[in-house]
């Protein structure tokens, strides 16, 4: 073989090179036309199946809440995730096209990813809602039937599209009621994760509480959604329920905390929850701190509440309880107890000064407190009827204990000179069966005794002025002159014989009359004995 020349050797080196780019541009131009193919391809399946046209979007809605949706605005968005922007949304349902809307929202953004479009997963990353504000009509009212039909929720199970996280941000629950007052509740955010058809939802909530006003938070995890038996649904979590000023409901005052679990299908949510009023009071009573705890079992398609135990605890007294929160408008009825309490604890939370009494104390109560918005409250709306019992109580003031303690003397007869020592305190006792009602408490057989004397009375006592008015019969040991001392004790020393009964002692009819500062015990010549 014939040896090339140096300039043949780089004529032909320089045409393999030349055969070389030309392949590698042929092969350029080849991949360049498959992905341009690819990509046209792409984009027109892509365009054919995409789900965020408005055309798709709005039925989809419509169908998912039953409602007929208005957009002010939308438009879509590609980068960097595919999705819209809807603002201005109105709501009505279908039910109710001729009412006012049933909701509006400032806006709604979804957000996908370009994993799921391109592989058809029926999958959303991301709903965003803000500014949503529901607005109910009054329960029963005509409205209300027309927007939710019985039955309307049946068929919805959740989205046929998956939804990784729906959001709802400063949002508004309005709830009319039927005397034209509405309830306000603020929801500053509802997470709902996993949110799809026939799986559980993990939710976070942070609201607040119309009345009385506090702040909700709570996290569980709700369903799977059964539409047809909503009360089979099952719903767990944990909630707190803080800053909740007891005002609200009447003439007590307080700020109470609580925090409890729950768990069970949504029909019988078994529950419990401590709490802690730091402040408790009724009227201008003294601020007491009062903890307690309830177990009860909650209805959550009617809210009513059977409450199995309840323990309320301030000073050295335990309160039980139990109950039922029921019907509509709900009323509350309590049967309540307690077992060797102190009556101090029992009566500091009524009274601004210091409580008249201590000692141990029984009671035993049914309450029954009236429907929030149907009375006029709590203590107005409260209806007790039971009994309580005070075996041995001191008098905490002085000057009145040494009084008692110097009557109880006389009326045993026991005459000491101012030269002999003090005796101790005179224990007294009280009971009675008692009536709530009104703010009024009234008793039809008071028992007060003490050595040497008993003092059965009827009448009533107050609570909004706290005047008293009792009338009965006061029985002593010895003749009536020993209820005086000096010379008014020397008048009385005449009258002894009308005043006894059989071979008893003195029978007197008194009063207990006045207010504070001013009450007084009189002899009641009007009464009958």
């Amino acid at each position: 073989m014939a040896t090339l020349s140096p300039a043949a050797r780089a004529a032909t080196s320089g045409r393999h090179k030349k055969r070389r780019w030309l392949l590698i541009l042929a092969i350029a131009i080849i991949l360049a036309i498959a992905i341009v193919a690819v990509a046209a391809i792409g984009f027109y399946f892509i365009s054919a199946n995409w789900p965020y046209r408005y055309r798709k979007i709005k039925p989809m809605l419509e169908d998912d809440l039953a409602s007929q949706i208005e957009v002010s605005s939308y438009h879509r968005t590609y980068f960097p995730n595919p999705g819209f922007i809807a603002t201005g949304l109105t709501l009505r349902r279908k039910s109710a096209l001729h009412l006012p809307p049933l909701g509006h929202a400032e806006m709604m953004m979804v957000q996908g990813r370009w994993s799921d479009l391109l592989l058809l997963r029926q999958r959303v990353q991301t709903v965003e809602v803000t500014g949503l504000h529901i607005v109910v009509p009054p329960l029963g009212s005509q409205a209300n039937h027309a927007n939710f039909p019985p039955g309307s929720s049946s068929d919805f199970t959740g989205p046929d599209t998956a939804i990784e996280m729906f959001k709802i941000h400063n949002s508004i629950l309005e709830i009319m009621k039927n005397d034209g007052k509405r309830l306000i509740f603020p929801v500053r955010e509802l997470d709902l994760a996993h949110f799809e058809k026939n799986k559980a939802i993990n939710y976070s909530l942070d609201m607040q509480n119309a009345i009385p006003s506090g702040r909700i938070q709570s996290r569980g995890t709700f369903g799977p959604l059964n539409a047809k038996q909503i009360g089979n649904t099952h719903v767990s979590g944990t909630f707190t329920f803080t800053t909740v000023h007891l005002h609200d409901v009447g003439e007590i005052s307080g700020i109470l905390s609580a925090q409890g679990q729950f768990h069970g299908p949504l029909g019988a949510l078994e529950a419990r929850a401590d709490s802690i009023t730091p402040d408790f009071a009724v009227g201008s009573g003294r601020p007491t701190r009062v903890a307690g705890s309830i177990q009860c079992t909650i209805n959550g398609t009617n809210g009513d509440v059977a409450m199995h135990d309840i323990e309320a605890h301030t000073g050295d007294t335990t309160v039980h309880a139990i109950g039922a929160v029921q019907g509509s408008p709900k009323t509350t009825n309590l049967d309540i107890d307690v077992k060797r309490g102190r009556a101090e604890d029992v009566m500091r939370p009524f009274i601004s000064h210091e409580v008249p009494i201590t000692g141990l104390v029984w009671l035993h109560e049914h309450a029954f407190l009236d429907p929030i918005g149907h009375g006029a409250g709590f203590p107005h709306g409260l209806h007790v009827r039971g009994a309580f019992d005070v075996p041995a109580e001191h008098v905490t003031d002085q000057k009145t204990e040494k009084r008692l303690t110097d009557f109880s003397h006389r009326a045993q007869g026991k005459m000491n000179s101012s030269n002999e020592p003090a005796t101790a305190d005179t224990l007294s006792s009280l009971k009675g069966p008692t009536r709530i009602q009104d703010g009024v408490a009234a008793s039809q057989h008071l028992t007060f005794r003490i050595p040497g004397a008993q003092a059965d009375l009827s009448g009533t006592f107050n609570f909004h002025n706290k005047i008293v008015h009792l009338v009965g019969n006061l029985r002593m040991d010895t003749d009536i002159s020993h209820a005086a001392t000096g010379f008014k004790s020397f008048l009385l020393k005449p009258l002894a014989p009308f005043f006894k009964k059989k071979n008893a002692g003195a029978l007197i009819a008194i009063a207990v009359t006045g207010g504070p500062g001013h009450y007084q015990v009189t002899q009641d010549l009007g009464h009958n004995k």
